[in-house]
């Protein structure tokens, strides 16, 4: 059993995954409304509080008129003017409200002099108990929140006045357990609106950016296709954005495929180009006799090893480059195992095989025909009555690639450790009885190698060599 155990894939970078273009639309759009949407509804809370307030103090400033208008006591004298004359102040009876009459009702008004604290007048809600209103200066309206005789809060409006020559202020206040119940309902009903138009936006959003993204998952699914090898380009009817994006891909498949076929060219060319001048040569020397002859002959076996190998890595580079090209896994093994099993009927070998479902091979099926068929050839060629085949989806070198591994193992005799590190040089054999030239498990590697993939010898729980092939997959999507 031969083998070259080729170099293994490179260092990968890792990639790490990126959010999708949809989610980061709807995302930013999704944030900026909700943003948008506070600050709109803090605005209107606040504006319904200011009117709010505005309109309570309205409603205060009209008791303490009402007030001033029962306190007036005017004569009969007219003054210079032919106005009526102020002559007392009476206590005001003021019934413009029914709440001023119950008893701590949350609406109170109260009346004294400007230069006393001593309540004059009060309204019956109150009930004997004081409303602690703050100094005003002279001449001045003062509205602020004060505790009330029950300790809720009051907001209460204070007016100061004149009447003949003694100075009074009139106080009128009222609980705010109401006006704070109505902002809190305005300010619910608000949240619940602009939740419902920002859900609405985020929705309409979504929409928009599905319907708007809907080229990009055209342009997707036939790079799939392409990368598939159900279609040979791309389709190019897509919006004027996107349209040359299309156009240059396809410009990059044509001019890769050209590229590829150029190579095979040469590489055929060249392998023509060698092999007659080479074949002269051998027959050449084979004719002849005498140490030189032989010289000759045993150099020429070994360009032509060495011409062949080197030709074929050149054609299975080339090969691994065409863009688009994958094959299924079980049918390329399938139909090697058939040939095997009539190969080597008279050995009386049975070839087990699992198969992987609907694993892809992500290059041409003749690479996976040549490796696959390399590896089961020299496991019946070694196996003394089984070999198993089987195809299970393995982790690759970083978390973004997908991988497979073609694993086939015989029960033959198998090699010690310091066999398989033997095995593994290009054109070695470890037993010259076995046909071969010794580059079957070398081109095995190097394919693998040149896929990112590799070849790994061990031991088989079936006593013989277990030869696991690992190469990059393609799961349909």
């Amino acid at each position: 059993m031969t083998t070259d155990k080729g170099a293994g894939p490179g260092p990968q970078a890792t990639v790490k995954p990126q959010r999708s273009l949809a989610t980061r639309l709807v995302f930013v759009a999704a944030l900026w409304s909700a943003i948008t949407l506070a600050l709109a509804g803090i605005f209107l809370v606040g504006l319904y509080r200011n009117a709010s307030e505005r309109a309570f103090d309205a409603q205060l400033e009209i008791h303490i008129k009402a007030l001033i208008a029962e306190m007036l006591d005017t004569g009969q004298d007219n003054g210079a003017d032919g106005q009526p004359q102020v002559q007392t102040v009476r206590e005001p009876v003021y019934r413009g409200d029914p709440r001023f009459s119950l008893p701590l009702s949350g609406w109170y008004w109260t009346v004294r002099r400007a230069d006393s604290p001593s309540i004059l007048y009060a309204s019956e809600s109150l009930v004997g108990d004081p409303l602690n209103t703050p100094p005003i200066a002279d001449m001045d309206d003062s509205v602020g929140f004060i505790a009330g005789p029950t300790g809720d809060e009051v907001r209460v409006l204070q007016q100061r006045i004149s009447i003949g020559d003694t100075p009074y202020v009139i106080a009128v206040g009222a609980a705010t357990a109401g006006f704070w119940a109505d902002v809190a309902e305005f300010s619910r009903m608000v949240t619940i609106t602009l939740c419902i138009v920002g859900l609405g936006l985020i929705l309409a959003i979504f929409l928009q950016v599905r319907f708007g993204l809907k080229p990009l998952t055209r342009l997707r699914a036939s790079l799939s296709a392409v990368r598939l090898g159900e279609a040979d380009r791309i389709d190019e009817a897509l919006p004027t954005e996107i349209a040359p994006l299309a156009v240059e891909l396809n410009a990059l498949i044509v001019s890769n495929k050209e590229i590829v076929e150029r190579a095979r060219t040469h590489v055929g060319n060249l392998a023509h180009g060698l092999k007659t001048p080479l074949s002269v040569i051998s027959n050449e020397a084979r004719a002849s006799e005498g140490a030189l002859a032989d010289k000759v002959a045993e150099q020429s076996a070994i360009m032509s090893t060495q011409i062949q190998h080197h030709l074929e890595r050149a054609r299975m580079a080339a090969q691994r480059r065409v863009i688009g090209v994958s094959c299924e896994t079980e049918p390329v093994l399938a139909r090697l195992i058939r040939a095997m099993g009539k190969i080597y009927q008279d050995k009386g070998i049975t070839v087990a095989f699992q198969p992987g479902g609907d694993l892809r091979f992500r290059g041409e099926s003749q690479d996976l025909e040549e490796m696959s068929g390399n590896l089961i050839d020299n496991a019946c060629k070694w196996a003394a009555a089984r070999v198993n085949v089987k195809i299970e989806a393995v982790s690759g070198p970083d978390s973004n690639r997908e991988m497979f591994a073609l694993i086939v193992e015989d029960d033959g005799p198998g090699l010690s450790p310091e066999q398989r590190a033997e095995a593994v040089k290009r054109g070695r054999r470890l037993d010259e009885t076995v046909p071969g030239t010794g580059l079957g498990l070398s081109i095995v590697a190097d394919l693998a190698a040149l896929y990112g993939g590799e070849l790994k010898l061990a031991g088989s729980h079936l006593g013989g060599l277990k030869a696991s092939l690992i190469l990059p997959a393609l799961s349909p999507d």
